[in-house]
């Protein structure tokens, strides 16, 4: 019994100002190509259950276009897979704030889809020893009692809610917040498997329990989703293959449709602007195959206002032209106080003064710092020695 779950497509999600020939957003036909991408994978793997869980599309109204490529995609899923289990739960993007608003996934149970937007429901299905509880983002507040099927021999809870405490940072960032559930309501040794929607970035939280992850790039950081993922070799994001008898997992990586990057920053600290451009196309030029068509951030810290006035921003506007998005991240120099006012602290000496002042000061790349640093606290103490030994003038001690 192969189970295929897959979350938070957020389809009809808009980015950046760039469209398509035909007038589409593009990243929003990026999203929608991704989708299409998701259901030949649905195709070729060809499971007993597939198990949506939540935010299929990115706003409560989505687009026209997004809503007949969702129909024409599910359906040619379904026809393609007459006799696998199609499940459906709304997340808190596809779920109205008012009651009395349907919800536009309704429309999907046309194509056979089990679609669940409103009230939990305990779908059991005897030919196949299944039950799946299948919890949408609407019960936020008032959630059920998270109990498996003690007839059924395979039990999956699809839930799409935020565990608090078990997440990374990045996870709570969400646009909209989502329904809380603890780990101890789940209880996920008592259940086959938990197919948890809301977090973007694939993680296992048991060893029958994960998020899927998002299915592209469409969350308020994508730049934290790209650290997380570097951080526990993640090769981006995909849906999980779970057999529910074998109790083994696959996750099918699922390629971004285009490529998201973000370089390593640069530390413009004691560098001109001219230094900094020249840094700065460095950057763009190590990309591969160049940054046209590509997301792109380049973060620079340590950048005084003055710097960042003069740098040559026609190349940065060639920059711009080229790739879908780039973003030039510049952050100024954080204030480093030597004491703080109302607590102890020590007042900084000439010789700290001199010293932090050359380390921070702007010039050309063909200066040794740490020389002129050297140089000038030598200067420094030349003066003094100099001043101490000369004699006291008259009436100077009065």
């Amino acid at each position: 019994m192969r189970l295929i779950h897959i979350s938070d497509l957020h389809l009809g999600y808009r980015q950046y100002q760039r469209q398509t020939p035909t007038g589409i957003n593009q990243r929003e036909a990026d999203v929608a190509a991704a989708f299409r991408r998701a259901i030949d994978k649905m195709i070729e793997v060809a499971p007993d259950v597939i198990v949506f869980g939540g935010d299929i599309f990115h706003a409560v109204r989505p687009t026209n276009p997004s809503i007949l490529h969702a129909f024409a995609q599910l359906s040619r899923l379904t026809r393609a897979l007459p006799d696998a289990l199609v499940v459906m739960i709304a997340g808190n993007h596809d779920t109205p704030r008012a009651t009395e608003t349907g919800c536009i996934l309704s429309l999907f149970a046309q194509l056979g889809i089990y679609v669940v937007d409103r009230e939990p429901q305990r779908l059991s299905f005897p030919d196949r020893e299944l039950s799946i509880f299948a919890v949408p983002d609407a019960t936020k507040g008032n959630h059920p009692v998270l109990d498996p099927d003690p007839s059924a021999k395979y039990n999956v809870l699809l839930i799409h809610c935020e565990l608090p405490g078990m997440l990374a940072p990045t996870g709570t960032t969400q646009e909209r917040a989502a329904v809380e559930v603890t780990p101890e309501e789940i209880g996920a040794q008592r259940w086959s498997y938990v197919a948890l929607g809301h977090y973007h970035v694939y993680r296992q939280l048991a060893p029958n329990m994960y998020y899927s992850g998002s299915m592209e790039y469409t969350s308020v950081s994508m730049w934290s989703e790209l650290a997380e993922e570097r951080a526990v070799k993640l090769p981006g994001k995909g849906m999980i293959e779970y057999d529910l008898a074998t109790e083994k997992r696959k996750f099918h990586f699922l390629p971004a449709s285009r490529p998201i990057v973000d370089l390593p920053f640069i530390n413009a600290r004691g560098m001109s602007a001219a230094d900094l451009d020249s840094a700065i196309q460095a950057g763009a030029e190590r990309v591969s195959g160049g940054v046209d068509d590509k997301i792109v951030r380049q973060v620079v810290r340590d950048v005084p206002r003055h710097i960042a006035r003069e740098l040559d921003h026609k190349a940065l506007r060639e920059l711009k032209r080229r790739a879908l998005h780039y973003h030039l991240d510049t952050r100024r120099p954080e204030v480093i106080r030597s004491s703080a006012s109302g607590g102890p602290g020590r007042r900084p000496s000439l010789a700290d003064t001199v010293r932090e002042h050359l380390q921070r000061r702007v010039m050309t790349s063909d200066i040794d710092r740490d020389r002129l640093v050297s140089l000038g606290l030598d200067y420094l103490r030349e003066a003094e020695t100099i001043e101490s030994n000369a004699p006291v003038a008259a009436g100077a001690l009065e």
